[in-house]
């Protein structure tokens, strides 16, 4: 399961970058990757873990702009089309076959 993370938020004050760079800082920490700018994806075992980090990152976003999720299956999300550039140095590495099964 990949949870999708699309973010606009205002950047025109100093605080407001801070607010901006703290979010991206936070997202990378915990294990998002970008796919492009204000575009970030992170890759859960099923749907109830996702689900589960949701109700977490509902409790550290900004309180300004806009946040999006969108929740998607592995077969889903192999099936994105790219149309100009490529997958990401760290797509290649970081993906579905990444995860350790127990």
């Amino acid at each position: 399961m990949r949870l999708i993370l699309f973010f606009d938020l205002p950047m025109t004050t100093k605080e407001e970058v801070k607010i901006y760079t703290c979010f991206r800082k936070y997202l990378i920490k915990n294990g998002y990757m970008m796919m492009q700018f204000s575009v970030y994806c992170k890759i859960f075992p099923n749907r109830e873990a996702t689900v589960k980090h949701v109700d977490i990152l509902r409790k550290n976003v900004p309180k300004q702009g806009q946040i999006r999720l969108l929740m998607v299956t592995e077969k889903q999300y192999s099936k994105i089309e790219i149309i100009v550039g490529g997958i990401s140095n760290q797509e290649k590495i970081v993906n579905a076959e990444s995860f350790i099964k127990l």
